[in-house]
C-alpha cells in the first residue's frame, strides 16, 4: 500500500468507532483515540504467551498495536499511526486478537481438542463469559 492510498483510509469517528465495538467486539473501548481491551492472566508465563500471540498476529498483519504488559495482564492499544486515527485495520487486527486469544476449543462439543483443563493450576487466561459477536463488515454494508 502506498503512502497516498494509506492517507485514504477511512478514519472512523469516535461515535461510529464506539458502535462498532459495541456490535462486534464488546469486550474493547474506545478511550484517548484508541481501541483497547486488557487481557487478564494467571501470571507473568501467561502475559508472556499472550504478548507473544499478539506479536506474531502483528507482524503477520503489518499492522502493530501498543502495548502495556504487567505480571498479570496485558493492555492492547490499537490506532492506526499513519491515518492518524482508527481504521478498519484496527477493527480487524482486534477482531483477530480476540479470536485467537479467547479460542477455547474445550468448550466446543464438536473440537477433537479438549482444550485446557478446569484445573485452575492449568489456567492461564482469564476468560470473559463468551458475548455474541456479529461478523466484522465494513462502514459501507
Amino acid at each position: 500500500m502506498t503512502e497516498r492510498e494509506r492517507k485514504s483510509e477511512r478514519v472512523y469517528d469516535a461515535i461510529e468507532t464506539s458502535q462498532k465495538l459495541a456490535e462486534i467486539l464488546p469486550q474493547w473501548s474506545f478511550k484517548d483515540g484508541w481501541i483497547r481491551r486488557t487481557y487478564k492472566t494467571s501470571g507473568w508465563k501467561a502475559t508472556l504467551m499472550a504478548v507473544n500471540t499478539i506479536g506474531h498476529l502483528a507482524e503477520a498483519a503489518w499492522h502493530h498495536p501498543d502495548l502495556n504488559v504487567s505480571y498479570a495482564f496485558v493492555t492492547v492499544k490499537l490506532q492506526n499511526h499513519a491515518a492518524k486515527g482508527i481504521t478498519d485495520k484496527d477493527f480487524e487486527l482486534a477482531r483477530k486478537i480476540e479470536e485467537v486469544l479467547m479460542w477455547q476449543p474445550g468448550a466446543d462439543v464438536a473440537s477433537a481438542l479438549e482444550g485446557t483443563p478446569a484445573d485452575p493450576r492449568f489456567k492461564y487466561l482469564k476468560y470473559a463469559a463468551p458475548a455474541a459477536t456479529k461478523p466484522l463488515t465494513s462502514a459501507e454494508d
